[in-house]
């Protein structure tokens, strides 16, 4: 990793990406270096403490500007807010369900709606129902003159929420003239936490309800939607995209091809090969390192996490569940074009060019993004301008967001 703010991986990517909202006003970039670093070590307590205290002190900046009428001052404050709040439940993600992580979604919640009201263009919240639930998340868009626009669909990753996604993607999409609708899906954000709606790898099933709702909108035009995926996000849209041939374009950032090769390509060599193998003993050997990596605060956080999302209650019903979610076979049932993105330092999602190698429609493009340009990390973050350059225009290229619809 970069060691942009601390020592431990894991804590210094959740700092870089906490500090990447700045772009957007979501963060104050030394700010998030001086809170990660009074943080205890690997302190998972003090981690959750430091950035829900500095996400109370944005809060309260928000409130006293909103009472005076500083509108400016007030939006910034509660999407700074919002970032810290986030930052802070997110080490807490796992079963049983920590009540300061379901505090956290709300917090973060409260915080993102109280700068919505100050936003110059129009959004609001949603509720899309599915199955017998309802997805929540927001409508933005780009003016208020009805007119009907491109919209792209932002789906995020295995523990991003929907607010997060407006400092990704979405204002960066109306800054050049898109609609956006921002949702969390099954096993994301309010939904995993406070629905308890576990993940699901059939997103072309998820997203056809959504897609039901983009398209009853008068300001969306029906002939110029894309999907745009973060972080595992690069995995479900693409799944979207194989089964849902309304839309218009699909970007993955970061191309992610199969969760069970990337699961086992984390397993220690000498047992790598074996992984699929069914055996009692095997399981026994995997399973003493699995737990012994569980136990530890960081180091075990992902596989915690992927327990969680999942939904299940052992390393090795982890390892059976991911084969379900695998673009073998499936990429080449997407027919829009298609965009995937790689940073040349991301082990999570190193499998993109497999993904792009798989797609068999005719207009594709692998963009590689590098550590000498500073965007070589997931979801190049702390480059995320250079990101957005590159794929909003290629789906300029495409969608042509400043053509009347």
């Amino acid at each position: 990793m970069s060691e942009f703010a601390v020592k431990d991986d894991l804590l210094d990517a959740q700092t870089l990406r906490a500090a990447s909202a700045a772009i957007f006003g979501g963060a104050d970039i030394v700010e998030c270096v001086q809170i990660a670093q009074r943080v205890t070590g690997t302190d998972l307590d003090s981690w959750h403490d430091e950035w829900h205290r500095a996400g109370e002190t944005a809060y309260s900046i928000g409130v006293t500007a909103e009472a005076a009428g500083q509108t400016e001052t007030a939006r910034l404050a509660f999407l700074r807010a919002c970032t810290y709040f986030r930052t802070s439940g997110l080490v807490l993600l796992e079963a049983p369900v920590d009540p300061r992580l379901v505090d956290s979604v709300a917090r973060q919640r409260d915080a993102f709606r109280r700068a919505i009201a100050h936003f110059r263009t129009p959004v609001e919240p949603i509720e899309i129902p599915f199955e017998g639930i309802t997805l929540p998340g927001y409508h933005f868009r780009a003016a208020a003159d009805g007119a009907r626009r491109a919209t792209v669909i932002l789906v995020n990753g295995y523990d991003g929420t929907v607010e997060e996604s407006y400092f990704f993607n979405a204002q960066a999409a109306l800054d050049r003239g898109y609609d956006v609708v921002a949702f969390d899906g099954p096993g994301q954000g309010s939904v995993l936490v406070e629905q308890g709606v576990h993940l699901r790898p059939d997103w072309e099933n998820v997203i056809a309800p959504v897609m039901d709702w983009v398209l009853e909108q008068p300001t969306t035009d029906p002939d110029r939607v894309a999907i745009i995926g973060l972080s595992l996000g690069g995995y479900l849209a693409p799944r979207a995209a194989s089964g849902e041939h309304r839309l218009a374009a699909c970007i993955a950032d970061s191309g992610f091809y199969d969760m069970f090769d990337s699961a086992v390509a984390r397993i220690p060599a000498p047992l790598r090969s074996r992984a699929t193998e069914d055996s009692g003993a095997l399981a026994g050997i995997l399973g003493g390192l699995f737990e012994s990596r569980l136990r530890k605060p960081t180091e075990g956080w992902a596989m915690r996490r992927g327990l969680y999302v999942n939904g299940v209650d052992s390393m090795t019903g982890f390892l059976t569940d991911a084969r379900r979610y695998t673009l073998k076979g499936v990429a080449e049932r997407i027919t829009c074009p298609t965009l995937v993105c790689h940073a040349e330092n991301d082990d999570i999602a190193a499998s993109a060019p497999d993904l792009f190698a798989a797609l068999t429609v005719e207009r594709k493009q692998l963009i590689t993004f590098t550590v000498a340009e500073g965007a070589g990390q997931h979801c190049e973050l702390g480059a995320r301008q250079l990101y957005l350059a590159r794929s909003f225009g290629w789906l300029d290229s495409i969608l042509d967001p400043r053509r009347p619809g």
